[in-house]
Formats: structure tokens, sequence, C-alpha cells
């Protein structure tokens, strides 16, 4: 084995999300005397905020035209070239793609420039929830054929590894979980918190932390959030994101049931001041991996009520760290409700939220094992 292996990640863009946070806290944290990294990225999408402009890191990346998200019958190739050229200067000892179109792109260069060894993380899957039915069965039959010339392959958690393996997709021996990480800090004041963000100081706080993308149903959040309003009157609602489903949401916060209980803060750099200011969690979504809101919410302290949608079941534990309940309006706003209702329900779960955290979410340990998995493809 080499004294120092060369990793290079490839990613579509680093739009702030869970995917974006994980290569770049890996960047960060990996020991430099031992790994040696660069990233290959494209550009964020419209209405995206990047990872690297909101948080700037030291650590180099370069970025390639064309390895955004959409694929373009002509840019691709390109980008194709141009990975393809970063690899043969770089000579990485192992290629670890992030993201569907960077790990068709990554690893097809991979292989034209005979790196040795090859990862592709699945911080989620497109299974359902994105495109149309015949456009799902051309992305499993790609992700099929790409699995087969892969050295090892990540995911995030044990459903979303289940789901992709009944989907064909890769052997189980290639598989190894490794779940998203965070740092855990002490807590911070509330009041305190919900002063910076403007919000009432008194009450209940839902917040929902995420892009504002159709796949997360900010649409449900909204209509959630109004039958629980319809309730109770001193619930607030808060919003930390941004994305095309926006102006539902600002039109939402407007009408009747919740004029002046939703606050839309946009992007932040930092949501811990939310975590602090909230009192539970709400995630939406029709498809996630591992939601890192969730993992955040937790390692604060603070019980989420989530849809049973990839491995967020793996985080939020039903009745035990908060609710875990099917895709529907009703079901959810009842359980917002009875978290609403009864502080002492509130306490327990977030304090069982937070051992869960301590014990399986840690940034450190999310390291630890990626460091591993290098030097074990390396030597195999």
């Amino acid at each position: 084995m080499p004294d120092r292996l060369r990793v290079l990640h490839v990613i579509a863009r680093m739009n702030v999300g869970g995917p974006a946070r994980i290569v770049a806290d890996l960047m960060d944290d990996l020991d430099p005397g031992r790994f040696d990294q660069r990233l290959l990225t494209g550009t964020v999408g419209e209405g995206e905020v990047d990872e690297l402009a909101l948080r700037p890191r030291d650590f180099p990346f370069t970025r390639i035209d064309g390895l955004g998200r959409a694929p373009n019958a002509l840019a691709d190739p390109r980008a194709l070239a141009r990975v393809t050229s970063e690899v043969r200067a770089f000579r990485p000892h192992i290629v670890e793609t992030h993201t569907a179109k960077a790990g068709v792109i990554g690893r097809l260069a991979a292989r034209a420039a005979r790196v040795p060894a090859t990862i592709h993380a699945f911080h989620g899957h497109l299974l359902h929830g994105y495109f149309p039915p015949i456009t799902t069965r051309a992305v499993v039959l790609t992700e099929r054929m790409l699995a087969r010339g892969t050295t090892s392959l990540v995911s995030v958690g044990s459903t979303v590894r289940d789901e992709l393996l009944a989907a064909g997709i890769g052997r189980p021996a290639q598989y190894t979980v490794i779940a998203p990480g965070v740092e855990l800090t002490a807590p911070l004041d509330r009041a305190q918190a919900r002063v910076r963000l403007g919000v009432p100081t008194d009450g209940v706080v839902v917040a929902f932390v995420g892009r504002l993308a159709g796949v997360k149903r900010p649409d449900r959040f909204a209509r959630v959030a109004a039958q629980v309003a319809a309730r109770r009157d001193d619930v607030h609602f808060v919003v930390a994101g941004d994305g095309e489903g926006r102006a539902a949401l600002e039109a939402a916060a407007e009408s009747s049931e919740l004029r002046g209980r939703m606050t839309l803060l946009g992007w932040r750099a930092d949501v811990t001041d939310v975590y602090a200011a909230c009192d539970l969690v709400l995630l939406t979504s029709d498809n996630e991996g591992m939601p890192l809101s969730l993992v955040e919410a937790a390692a604060a302290g603070r019980p989420g009520v989530t849809t049973a949608v990839g491995s967020a079941p793996e985080v939020v534990v039903d009745g035990v760290t908060g609710y875990v309940r099917a895709p529907q309006d009703d079901a959810l706003a009842a359980s917002v409700l009875h978290l609403c209702d009864d502080a002492d329900v509130r306490e327990r779960m977030g304090r069982a939220a937070l051992d869960r955290a301590r014990a399986r979410f840690s940034r450190a340990a999310m390291v630890t094992e990626m460091a591993a998995l290098y030097e074990r493809v390396t030597v195999s």
C-alpha cells in the first residue's frame, strides 16, 4: 500500500445538502498525511446555493463545465473528456463518485484512465419520486452496468442499500453502509436562537430544513402546517432552505390559516440556530436517502416527524425519538399535534434522539469508517 493514498472525489454539484456536506467534511477531516484528496465538481442549478460559496472551504477543487445535474448530449461528452484528463493528471489510487450523473461520468473516466479502485456513494437513489417509469428503468439499467465494474458501493443506510439490491444494483458484498455524521456540540440557548431568527419566543416551533424541491414535498408541509395551525394557535413554523417550491410556501404563509405563523429563512450558512429554536423537525418527502436534517435535529436533541421513506426510519425510531408515518397529511399532522400537545413527550424523545446521535451519527465516526474503506479497497 502506498504511504499516501490519492483520492479523487467527483460530484455533479456542491449544492447545499447532505452529499455536498459529506464530501466537504471528508476533505476537511481526513488525515492529509495519509490521504491526498482532490475534488471535481460542476456548478449548481438555478435557485440553488453552492456549499463552497456559502461556507468557503480550504481544500483543492476544480470546476468542470457540463458536470452539473441535468444530462446534456453536447456538454456531457466534453465533461467526460475533461474529467478523464484530470484523472490521468492526478493519477488517483481511488476515484469516489457521488450523485447519479457524476457516478456515470466519474466511473467511465476512471475506467479509461485505469484507476485501481472505484467507489460510488449512494446518498439516496432515483428509484422513485423523480422520473416517469421508462426513465427510471433506464436509470436502473445504467446503475446495474456501472456497479459491475465498481470496486465498492457505499450506502448511507441499510434501507437504501436493500432497495438498491432489490433493483438488481450491485451485489451484497460490494456494499458498505456508512451513515452521515455531524458535529456534536453543546445545545444553544432556545430563547436567544428564537430572537435571532425573529420567531415567537413562546409557544411551539416546528422546523423544516432542506431544499424546497418537489421530491421534498413542501406543498405537503404547508398542508400539514395548516392542519396543525387550525387546531392550535401557539404553533409557529420555520423553513430553512430554498428552491422551486418557495413560491407555493410563500403563498401558504399568506393564507388565512398561516398568516403570521410561518417564517421563511431561505438558505443559511449555519442552521444551528434553527435547531436550537425549534421544538421538533418535520420531514414530508416522497424519497430520501438518510436525511441530514433529521440527523442534525437528533444531534441537537430534537425529535422528528417523518414520512417512511428511504433510511429516514433509521434516524427517527418510531415512538422513541419521534414518529414515522405514511406520506399522508392527516397522519403527519396528528403526530405533530401529539408532540405539540405534550412537552414531556417532546423532552423524552429529544433526549433519546441525542443519545442515538451520539452513538450512531458522529462526524468523527463517519470519517474513520471512510478512511478504513479507502485502505481496504486499496489493499484488495
